[in-house]
């Protein structure tokens, strides 16, 4: 079993350097590779509610035989749920479908600013992590911006920012501001989903350079930035590859042919982007 180490979160908890993806499987397909991957070594474990999966990553913990304290279960919060009110009775659902006591992580998905009701849901965040059925708090697709408003209103930080990250797309700016914050960046798309990255000749020159695969190397890019990356695979032997990242080094020259591509967005803009 391959040992993942671990981030000290900025509430004191703990969140493994990289983790499993599981959009968008449906919930027998995220059954079977969460508890295959929990079997690998992995200990931190990315759903949502907008993915509908909730159902089989709860079962994948259950059957698994890891303890359950070993395991960071991550679920988001949807747009449609948006409001102190609404974020209780979201997070319930949640925990029911997931059938656990307590969820390890608990992101607001997309900040949706036109709706304007994100600092309302982080207000019940903080209740439910003030209750303790939510171990840490955090978001997902937030800008700098966004971050600071929370702050500013709620003196609380999130724990978490999970953003697309990929060498396509490095976000150095955004990434200085959550070190500057104590914030952990989690990457998602890490690997560049659906684009030439893993075929470009620079990055799988360095790939071939440690023996590895162009995966490996681009996940332990995300690594040394200090960086979580939660690649999304079903497939076993992936799965290892994927988690096997940290038995080598990448030099300062090969950070930078990694990150040395063109600039392109794959996801949404967070400031219009809009998810519910």
């Amino acid at each position: 079993m391959i040992d993942v180490p671990v981030h000290t979160l900025n509430d004191g908890t703990r969140l493994p350097a990289v983790g499993l993806g599981t959009w968008p499987m449906d919930d027998a397909q995220a059954e079977e590779a969460v508890a295959g991957a929990l079997g690998l070594g992995y200990r931190l474990v990315d759903t949502a509610t907008n993915y509908r999966n909730e159902t089989g990553v709860g079962r994948a913990v259950a059957r698994s035989g890891v303890p359950r304290e070993e395991i960071v279960v991550t679920t988001k919060l949807p747009g449609r749920h948006h409001g102190y009110e609404k974020t209780l009775a979201s997070f319930e659902e949640s925990r029911r479908r997931l059938g656990l006591d307590h969820v390890d992580l608990y992101l607001i998905h997309w900040p949706l600013p036109r709706v304007d009701r994100y600092v309302g849901s982080w207000r019940a965040m903080i209740k439910l992590r003030e209750d303790g059925l939510v171990r840490s708090i955090g978001v997902s697709n937030f800008t700098a911006g966004h971050i600071e408003r929370l702050e500013e209103e709620t003196g609380v930080l999130p724990s978490v920012n999970q953003i697309e990250l990929h060498p396509l797309f490095p976000q150095e700016e955004l990434r200085a501001f959550h070190r500057a914050k104590g914030v952990v960046t989690q990457s998602w798309s890490p690997l560049g989903r659906g684009s030439a990255l893993l075929r470009d000749p620079a990055v799988v020159a360095v790939a071939e350079a440690h023996g590895v695969t162009p995966a490996q190397a681009v996940l332990r890019w995300h690594v040394q930035l200090g960086a979580v990356p939660i690649p999304k695979s079903a497939d076993p032997a992936r799965q290892r590859a994927n988690l096997d990242v940290f038995g080598f080094e990448l030099g300062p020259a090969q950070m930078d042919v990694i990150a040395e591509r063109a600039r392109q967005r794959l996801g949404g803009d967070p400031e219009a982007h809009e998810e519910f």
